[in-house]
C-alpha cells in the first residue's frame, strides 16, 4: 500500500513513512493511493470475532509489510489491554432500532483512545527497530491530547508535547494532560482557540529546518494511522447489526472530521452503510457546507461540547481530495482560499458530498435538553458530544427499518458541569481515575506565537 498527499506534490510513502511523517511536506495529508476492498463474505466472516481480530483483518491491507503478522497481533493485544470493557467498543440499544456505540471505555474515557493506544504501540515498535527518536507535537480540543499523553507516557523513543487552548477544555480533560509525572510528556496551554493551536502545529510542520531539528512527528488526525484505527469500529458495530446482509446508518458528532471520515473509508472498503450523518454543535461549518455549498469560517463560539468547537476541520481536506477526483492542485487552491476565509464547492463536488453525507446541528439548549431526555427515556447519561449525536440522529432518522448508530464519543464524567446542569446528577469518574483532582498539575502557558512555541519545544525535546 502506497500513500499520496492530498496536494499532489510529495513523493509516495509506505505506511511506516506516512505514519512517522504525519503531515506531507507540501502541506497536504496522506491518504492511501487506492481504497482496499473487503468482499461480502470477508465482511460476514468478521461476525463473532474479537475486536482485536477484526482490527487485524480490517487494517492489515493498510499497513502492508510494515509489521509482521505476529508483530502486528502483539501490537493490537497491547493496545487494547487497558480498555475497561471486554468488547472494547460495545453497542447499547436505546430504542427499537437505535443504538449507541460506546467509544469511551479506554483509559482516558474518550474515543481517541481507540486510535491513540494503537499508535503508541506502533510508534514504539517502529522506532525501537530503527533506533530513532521523535518529538510528537499535537494540537487538541481536549480529548486527543489526554489520549496521546496516556498512550506515549514513559515510552523511550518519544517526547510528547501537546498544545491545548487555554481555558477552553474541561477540567477533567485539562487534568488528564497536566497531571502525568512522566518526564517525556508536556502540556502547553496556548492562548487562542483550537484552530489557532492546529494552525501553529501546521506551521511547525511546514518549517522544514525546525521539523528536522526535533524530528517532528504528529498524532493529530492529520496522521493517517489515526483515521485507519477508527475505521475498525464501524465494521464491528455494523456486523453485529447484520452487515453485510443489511445496511446500517451512523450519526457522528464531528469536530475535526476524522471520525466520520473513517466511516466514509469503511463505506469505500465495501461496508454497506446507508446514511452517514454529520452532527455539529453551534460551530456548524460542516452543516452549513452541506446546506449551501459554502465552506466559510465564522469564528469559534465556546460551547458545552468543546471538542467540537472547530472551524477548520483538517480531515475535510481528505474528503475534498475524493470529491475533486484526487486532483491535488484543486485541493491546494481550496486550502489557500480557506486560509483567506473560505471557499465555495463546485456543483459537482457539492452533489458528491450530498450523495455521501447528511447533516444536522444542535444548539446549546437542545444539547442540554437531550442529555436530560436520554437519561429519562433510556437511563443513559451522555456527555454533551454524544447528546449532539443522538439529537441529530433523531432529527435525521430516515428509514426506520435501517439501524441507526449514534457515536457516544466520551464518558459523561469528562464534562461533569454540563451534565450536572442538564440533569442535576454530577457523574463520577471511574475508579481507575480516582484522585485526578488531587494530583499536582504541570503545565506551561504559552502565547499564540510560532517562535515562542518553537523555543519551548526545542527546550523540551531530547533529540
Amino acid at each position: 500500500m502506497k500513500y499520496i498527499s492530498t496536494r499532489g506534490q510529495s513523493p509516495e510513502l509506505n505506511f511506516e513513512q506516512a505514519m512517522l511523517s504525519g503531515l506531507a511536506r507540501d502541506g497536504g495529508l496522506y491518504v492511501p493511493a487506492e481504497w482496499p476492498q473487503m468482499s461480502k463474505p470477508e465482511i460476514a466472516a468478521l461476525a463473532g470475532l474479537s475486536y482485536e481480530d477484526v482490527a487485524f483483518r480490517v487494517m492489515k491491507p493498510f499497513i502492508g509489510d510494515t509489521f509482521s503478522v505476529d508483530e502486528f497481533r502483539g501490537i493490537l493485544k497491547r493496545a487494547y489491554a487497558g480498555f475497561h470493557h471486554s468488547a472494547r467498543v460495545p453497542l447499547a440499544q436505546i430504542s427499537s432500532n437505535d443504538y449507541l456505540l460506546e467509544l469511551h471505555h479506554g483509559p482516558t474515557l474518550a474515543f481517541k483512545d481507540v486510535a491513540m493506544q494503537l499508535i503508541g504501540q506502533m510508534f514504539e515498535a517502529s522506532l525501537k527497530r530503527s533506533g530513532k527518536r521523535v518529538t510528537i507535537v499535537g494540537a487538541t480540543s481536549g480529548d486527543t491530547g489526554s489520549a496521546a499523553i496516556d498512550a506515549f507516557k514513559g515510552l523511550d523513543s518519544v517526547d510528547v508535547i501537546i498544545l491545548y487552548p487555554h481555558g477552553r477544555v474541561s477540567e477533567v480533560q485539562r487534568r488528564q494532560m497536566t497531571t502525568p509525572t512522566e518526564s517525556n510528556v508536556h502540556a502547553l496551554a496556548m492562548d487562542g482557540d483550537f484552530d489557532d493551536c492546529q494552525a501553529r502545529l501546521k506551521d511547525m510542520f511546514n518549517d522544514f529546518e525546525f521539523r528536522e531539528a526535533v524530528q517532528l512527528a504528529g498524532v493529530n488526525s492529520i496522521n493517517w494511522a489515526r483515521v485507519m484505527a477508527q475505521v475498525v469500529y464501524f465494521f464491528t458495530s455494523a456486523v453485529s447489526l447484520g452487515a453485510p446482509h443489511r445496511k446500517v446508518s451512523f450519526t457522528v458528532p464531528t469536530g475535526n472530521f476524522g471520525d466520520i471520515f473513517a466511516a466514509y473509508v469503511a463505506k469505500r472498503m465495501g461496508l454497506p452503510i446507508d446514511r452517514l450523518v454529520i452532527a455539529t454543535n453551534q460551530n456548524d461549518i460542516l452543516h452549513r457546507t452541506l446546506q449551501a455549498g459554502e465552506h466559510l469560517k465564522k469564528g469559534v463560539t465556546p460551547s458545552i461540547s468543546p471538542s467540537m468547537d472547530i472551524q477548520v476541520s483538517s480531515n475535510f481536506e481528505r474528503l475534498l481530495f475524493d470529491l475533486y477526483d484526487r486532483e491535488g492542485s484543486a485541493v491546494t487552491q481550496l486550502m489557500d482560499e480557506l486560509g483567506a476565509g473560505g471557499f465555495n464547492l463546485s456543483q459537482g463536488a457539492l452533489a458528491k458530498l450530498r450523495s455521501e453525507f447528511d447533516s444536522g446541528n444542535c444548539s446549546e439548549t437542545e444539547t442540554s435538553a437531550e442529555i436530560s431526555e436520554m437519561l429519562a427515556q433510556t437511563g443513559e447519561l451522555l456527555c454533551p458530544h454524544s447528546a449532539v449525536a443522538t439529537k441529530v440522529a433523531k432529527d435525521q432518522r430516515g428509514d426506520p427499518s435501517v439501524p441507526m448508530v449514534a457515536l457516544a464519543t466520551a464518558h459523561a464524567a469528562k464534562f461533569p458541569d454540563a451534565v450536572e446542569s442538564a440533569t442535576g446528577i454530577r457523574p463520577a469518574l471511574p475508579p481507575h481515575m480516582a484522585g485526578l483532582f488531587e494530583r499536582p498539575e504541570r503545565v506551561t502557558r504559552v502565547a499564540n506565537d510560532l517562535e515562542a512555541l518553537k523555543a519551548v519545544i526545542l527546550e523540551r525535546s531530547r533529540i
